[in-house]
């Protein structure tokens, strides 16, 4: 596993646990939309807030504009290059 898509792993296992998801898939598609009706994971704009908080007290990554959320929360994998740039 590559460091890209070990990132995308631990940042889903990170929002299945901080959003409470039930029957959560095994692996999600980097690419797969993480919030509105396409989300696998089921997810919401309040699961958003708090994917928002997971990542700041896991990775010290603050994200405190709603447009810049809403452009990193696209997906696992735009999420993951928005951590690594931020580290």
């Amino acid at each position: 596993m590559n460091a890209a898509h070990a990132l995308e792993h631990e940042l889903q296992s990170i929002i299945v646990k901080a959003c409470n998801v039930q029957d959560a898939p095994e692996e999600v598609l980097p690419e797969a939309p993480l919030i509105g009706p396409d989300s696998p994971l089921g997810l919401d704009s309040l699961d958003a807030v708090e994917i928002v908080v997971a990542v700041q007290a896991h990775y010290g990554v603050r994200i405190d504009d709603q447009n810049v959320a809403r452009r990193v929360l696209a997906s696992l994998r735009v999420l993951a290059d928005f951590i690594r740039s931020r580290q």
